[in-house]
């Protein structure tokens, strides 16, 4: 199999990174190769998609740091508490991390140490077949609570309640979660209101 049908093939799911393409010691040259071809095209800085191929924002963003992770309201919306399509997605990353989604626009950065950065990753699944990374629901509802003054009140006051009330719920997650986080009182005043 020559270099170029091996990168066509590392895009199994409709992109490849140069990091990628790097280590599988394919010549960077090749992608260039096949941008002449026109059978794949620069979606950005490092990223490559196939000819005519869609890469939605989600995959987009997350390709840039192996770390990012959706949080708070992009989270919720992934999950099927909030109605409200992403605008500027929220995405939490180590903190230390310096990289270029620092600088996008389109994105609210939340830093969390690095030993709290995995706590509640899930995987979700979009409707392209591409899977991203995302905080579990239990997990979200920490964030949001950890981070309120920077939500939209309408929007958190309206999650909280639905997940109060969810059958999704794990509230013994949610409290261990809480503990790591250090704001279990938080969490619990948060509730208890509700009760």
């Amino acid at each position: 199999m020559n270099y170029e049908d091996k990168i066509l093939k590392l895009m199994n799911n409709g992109y490849t990174t140069t990091k990628e393409v790097s280590e599988y010691n394919i010549p960077r040259i090749y992608l260039t190769k096949l941008i002449r071809k026109n059978k794949i095209e620069r979606a950005s800085r490092g990223i490559y998609v196939k000819k005519n191929n869609f890469i939605d924002d989600f995959t987009l963003l997350q390709s840039k740091s192996k770390n990012a992770i959706f949080s708070n309201t992009t989270a919720l919306y992934l999950h099927g508490f909030s109605n409200n399509i992403p605008l500027k997605y929220d995405i939490t990353i180590n903190v230390g991390y310096n990289g270029s989604l620092q600088k996008n626009n389109k994105v609210n950065l939340f830093y969390t140490k690095k030993e709290l950065l995995n706590l509640g990753i899930t995987y979700h699944k979009l409707d392209n077949g591409n899977k991203i990374k995302v905080y579990d629901l239990d997990k979200t509802i920490c964030d949001i609570i950890k981070n309120k003054k920077r939500l939209d009140p309408e929007l958190f006051n309206k999650a909280i309640r639905e997940y109060f009330y969810s059958k999704q719920k794990n509230t013994i997650k949610l409290y261990e979660y809480a503990k790591k986080m250090n704001i279990y009182n938080k969490v619990r005043d948060t509730f208890e209101v509700l009760k």
